[in-house]
């Protein structure tokens, strides 16, 4: 299987190259972070720095396993270390580091090094290392292969519907290309991967005693993509069916699997008062095949798979993506980018009038002249309805 190029983020680390400030790569596990820090040290290299200028260490690889003390890799790296040439320096998976924190602060105040470390949890941004490090690192939050990512590694643009259901069946992991869209395979793929994520960066990170309860809290979310939920709300349907759940329980994992970035919570936004409200989330899944080894059935409900699919990309495009209320109408997503703002509605189809006009309400209701976009899988051309703009969602999901 070839690589797959990930320019939107390449980009964005070669704009930062040479910058004094830690580049902090963050994402799901399997998402394609190790690859990154390897195709950008590629173009590296392309641009005229040695192999000796960088120094690439991964802390799940055994090889470094001694390098997991903090004082044992500063030595290694400051003995690799030249005044003459400027040296770049990848730290992979850098939370299996005790005290990681002190190393990275130490290396950043020294010259001619660049410095980038990634890791699969949010602790790795945790108060500590935020404090420490304020004002001296920049995030890049990593995603799983975007639609359009997806569509150019298979090599051509023909028969996209073919393609988005592939998309949505056989994962937006990367490395699940490789099964060639095997059922089987697939599904022992991801299930490695859920099982990994929930021992490792929520279970044992958080010491949580009743992984059975975690799971549960999973699997209901995952069933209940797109719909506005409280924590309470969460609490007293797994009560109802069995297993009792307190509120406080019920934060502290959706905390933690929020934090090994498997699920993104989406808060909502008073569209008037162009201000943040503080209950009734929505949550999404990093990649919607997922849905399908949690719930063991397929993807059948392609309206609430389409706004996930939409609101990762929204994250890719634009970091500030929320739920849009206006007085008891819901839009489906706001995005809001220093002071411009954008509203889009999600549906599978609008052929039917009387969704079309439900679709288009929620948009005629907000008055401003931001952009409002209808998004839906029906194969016809870019349409207007008074301002509002209709298109099909896998244009839009090829474009920039």
């Amino acid at each position: 299987m070839e690589t797959i190029q990930r320019e939107r983020y390449i980009e964005r680390l070669k704009s930062l190259r040479d910058k004094k400030i830690i580049k902090v790569i963050t994402g799901v596990r399997r998402c394609g972070k190790s690859t990154l820090m390897a195709l950008f040290q590629q173009e590296l290299m392309r641009s005229g720095v040695q192999k000796e200028q960088i120094i690439n260490i991964n802390f799940e690889d055994y090889d470094f396993v001694e390098l997991r003390d903090a004082k044992t890799l500063y030595k290694y790296i400051c003995q690799r270390l030249s005044k003459d040439a400027p040296h770049y320096v990848f730290l992979d998976e850098i939370q299996h580091v005790e005290n990681y924190a002190d190393v990275v602060d130490a290396l950043f105040v020294k010259d001619n090094l660049d410095l980038y470390i990634t890791g699969s949890n949010a602790y790795l941004l945790s108060s500590e290392i935020a404090t420490l490090l304020s004002g001296r690192y920049v995030e890049i939050q990593i995603l799983p292969l975007s639609f359009k990512e997806y569509v150019s590694a298979t090599g051509d643009t023909n028969n996209l519907e073919r393609k988005y259901a592939d998309y949505i069946a056989f994962s937006s992991f990367p490395y699940a290309m490789a099964f060639e869209r095997d059922e089987q395979l697939t599904d022992d793929y991801l299930r490695g991967i859920y099982s990994t994520i929930v021992l490792k960066d929520v279970v044992q990170r958080n010491r949580i005693s009743d992984a059975v309860m975690l799971e549960n809290v999973m699997a209901f979310l995952a069933d209940n993509i797109g719909n506005t939920l409280s924590v309470k709300k969460i609490a007293d349907t797994l009560t109802s069916s069995g297993r009792k759940a307190d509120v406080k329980t019920i934060e502290k994992y959706l905390s933690a699997l929020c934090q090994s970035f498997i699920l993104y919570p989406a808060k909502r936004y008073n569209i008037k008062g162009r201000q943040l409200l503080k209950t009734m989330e929505k949550y999404y899944l990093v990649d919607v095949a997922l849905r399908n080894t949690l719930l063991g059935s397929k993807n059948t409900d392609y309206g609430r798979v389409l706004e996930n699919v939409v609101y990762l990309e929204l994250l890719r495009r634009n970091p500030h993506v929320y739920v849009g209320k206006t007085d008891a109408l819901e839009v489906d997503f706001v995005t809001v980018n220093m002071q411009e703002v954008a509203y889009y509605q999600v549906a599978a189809t609008v052929l039917d009038n009387t969704t079309l006009q439900r679709e288009l309400k929620p948009l005629q209701a907000i008055k401003d002249n931001y952009p409002k976009t209808i998004l839906t899988l029906d194969t016809m051309p870019v349409t207007f309805h008074n301002g509002i703009k209709q298109q099909n969602v896998l244009d839009w999901l090829l474009e920039q």
